[in-house]
């Protein structure tokens, strides 16, 4: 068995490895496990997820973080869904038997939240819609990959999970600045976002509370991979 891992962001990847890994490319962790770094967004992440199973990854995992959607849900809680809810209202049941293993693996030390994952096609930026979307669908938690990462896997017949960690909360509303710096690429510009900073300075508090409530997520995440290992080995 070969684990492949798709990862949104630079700075998810690096609760993964050390390494720097270019936008699209594939690096292998271990004997049994590769990775990649997709960009934000439903197209990065099926060309993403396609590209592992090409160099033989034969179960896969979307990894990351997520919005917050419930409000009882705390930045850096671990969610491993067990359904997502695609953008047409389709869903895709995670493989039930691995994630239940993952669960098992991480106790007592982690508490995961499982339930519903909602796939959304853009940043969801402000708290009331957040929390209408959480009416509207049941759903914990929203990110923009883990639907195209099913949808890939489902069409060739493999596995699939689901590992995301809360990052921004169902009451917070997200600083603008993070979509105005949201590149085609779907990577944070550094640049467009100092210069968006630039004239719109009241947004800084917003972004060191996400910078905050990030770090929370990345912790989570990283204690996740410590069990990596174990992860890729469980049937």
């Amino acid at each position: 068995m070969i684990t492949g891992i798709v990862v949104a962001l630079p700075e998810e990847l690096r609760t993964l490895t050390k390494s720097r890994v270019q936008q699209g490319e594939c690096i292998s962790v271990a004997d049994n496990i590769l990775l990649t770094l997709s960009g934000a967004g439903a197209k990065n992440a099926i060309f993403a997820a396609q590209n592992l199973i090409d160099k033989g990854a034969d179960r896969l995992i979307s990894w990351g973080c997520a919005g917050a959607l419930a409000p009882h849900l705390k930045a850096g809680d671990l969610l491993i869904p067990d359904t997502i809810l695609a953008k047409n209202n389709t869903q895709f049941a995670t493989r039930q038997a691995w994630s239940k293993q993952i669960i098992d693996l991480l106790k007592p030390g982690i508490q995961c939240h499982t339930g519903r994952l909602f796939e959304s096609g853009s940043i969801i930026n402000l708290a009331q819609d957040k929390v209408a979307l959480h009416q509207q669908t049941a759903a914990l938690a929203v990110d923009m990959e883990s639907g195209a990462v099913a949808r890939t896997a489902l069409k060739a017949d493999i596995p699939f999970v689901v590992i995301r960690s809360i990052a921004d909360l169902a009451g917070q509303n997200l600083p603008q600045a993070i979509a105005h710096a949201m590149t085609d690429k779907g990577v944070i510009s550094l640049p467009k976002l100092m210069l968006y900073l630039c004239s719109h300075p009241t947004e800084l508090p917003g972004l060191i509370k996400l910078g905050l409530n990030f770090n929370a997520a990345s912790k989570t995440l990283k204690t996740v991979a410590s069990h990596l290992p174990e992860i890729a080995q469980v049937q």
